[in-house]
């Protein structure tokens, strides 16, 4: 399986949104501050992940998510989750 998951960070309430084989290894990762690009934002909390069975299309959720269109849809889809980070 195939992962798209969503992190918000505690620190800064934005997305990080990212793909992978073995979601576990992957959220551990980014709590020990081993992805150097957004380490500074920890700590993190996992929002939603989705499977899917093939990596084409983990990539193609994921590219989509990273968009504005996609961002506009996550915050929508979201809206209760982020109001405990967010605020109304």
């Amino acid at each position: 399986m195939f992962y798209v998951y969503i992190l918000i960070s505690k620190k800064d309430k934005k997305f990080y949104i990212g793909y992978t084989s073995d979601l576990k290894r992957r959220l551990s990762e980014h709590s020990q501050g081993k992805t150097k690009s957004i380490k500074h934002r920890r700590p993190f909390e996992l929002l939603c992940y989705e499977a899917y069975t093939h990596k084409t299309e983990a990539i193609k959720r994921e590219l989509f998510l990273k968009s504005s269109d996609g961002k506009k849809d996550l915050r929508k889809r979201l809206a209760i989750s982020l109001k405990n980070y967010i605020g109304p």
